[in-house]
């Protein structure tokens, strides 16, 4: 993993980190999904105390793997010198040298490469393009 990445050297790891990226908003969907229904079945027991525990366990369960498995890309991700910013939206940043200090180079899915960087404290509304040559 390098200190700093390269435009070149970023945009060369997205097609490896797009799937992944998927693959996270899927989980964060299933995740929610069972999560909602959890908090369903746990409206029944309080409303009439019937419940069958093995689907409440069970949707615990999953939603328990859904987590795991996020947290198990994430940490890939951050081993590979990647910053994930926002698991709904897939951005992620990359730490660059720009004019000799630190900001990141940022991408979203969806965007066809790289174009844009910010400082490190603006954040994605601090968002500011790339010129073609950088």
């Amino acid at each position: 993993m390098p200190d700093f990445f390269t435009r070149a050297d970023a945009e060369a790891m997205l097609p490896r980190i797009t799937p992944m990226l998927r693959e996270i908003q899927r989980l964060r969907q299933d995740q929610r999904v069972h999560q909602q229904t959890v908090a369903a079945d746990q409206a029944k027991v309080l409303g009439n105390g019937h419940m069958p525990r093995e689907e409440l366990l069970q949707h615990q369960h999953d939603g328990g793997e859904a987590e795991e498995r996020m947290v198990e890309i994430a940490h890939t991700l951050s081993e590979m010198g990647v910053l994930l910013k926002d698991p709904d939206t897939g951005l992620i940043d990359f730490p660059t040298l720009r004019d000799g200090h630190e900001v990141y180079l940022c991408w979203q899915l969806g965007e066809s490469r790289i174009g844009w960087w910010h400082e490190i404290s603006a954040g994605f509304l601090g968002r500011q393009p790339l010129e073609d040559d950088e």
